[in-house]
């Protein structure tokens, strides 16, 4: 497996502002966020990404995160696979009926993540930034905030996402 290093040495010139963000936006130093948080944040933000390269090399760097963090991440890519495009829908649709029908769609781990909610919120935040779902981004900013969440923790889970997307952008632009 890949680690962010070799992954940075895989990125062009072109690249060089990311390779320079990779190394201060994956440290839990002024992010206000524990090292749990993240390195789920980074890991539901790769799979939302879907490179392999970058997934293997997010997996090497967190792997202290707990089986429950790895599967809470996975599930945040995955609710939100389904929820992001479902609820971008219903904000960007002209006919405003659509948004007072049930969604009748299963969301139990939302409720029930198997990890810190709040953690498992920022992780959903993050990939709602990757997919593009202003509705989703909103609530989850909104949730994270009622709950205590500093501004500066729900930027940089946006942060992470980010530079996290631009790795994967710059390793499939090095390959042409």
């Amino acid at each position: 497996m890949m680690n962010f290093e070799e992954v940075k040495n895989k990125l062009l010139d072109s690249a060089k502002d990311i390779k320079l963000n990779i190394a201060t936006t994956f440290t839990d130093e002024g992010t206000d966020l524990n090292k749990s948080q993240l390195g789920g944040i980074a890991l539901a933000s790769a799979y939302a990404i879907k490179n392999p390269t970058l997934i293997k090399s997010v997996l090497a760097e967190v792997s202290y995160l707990s089986e429950a963090e790895i599967e809470a991440a996975k599930s945040a890519a995955t609710i939100m696979a389904m929820n992001n495009i479902y609820y971008r829908f219903v904000h960007l649709v002209n006919d405003k009926s659509f948004a007072s029908m049930p969604a009748r769609l299963r969301m139990n781990v939302i409720g029930n993540p198997g990890i810190d909610k709040l953690d498992f919120e920022l992780s959903c935040l993050a990939v709602s930034a990757i997919n593009g779902c202003g509705m989703c981004i909103e609530a989850h900013t909104q949730q994270l905030l009622k709950a205590g969440v500093s501004k500066l923790a729900i930027q940089s889970s946006i942060r992470i996402a980010a530079v996290l997307n631009a790795m994967a952008a710059g390793l499939e632009i090095a390959e042409y």
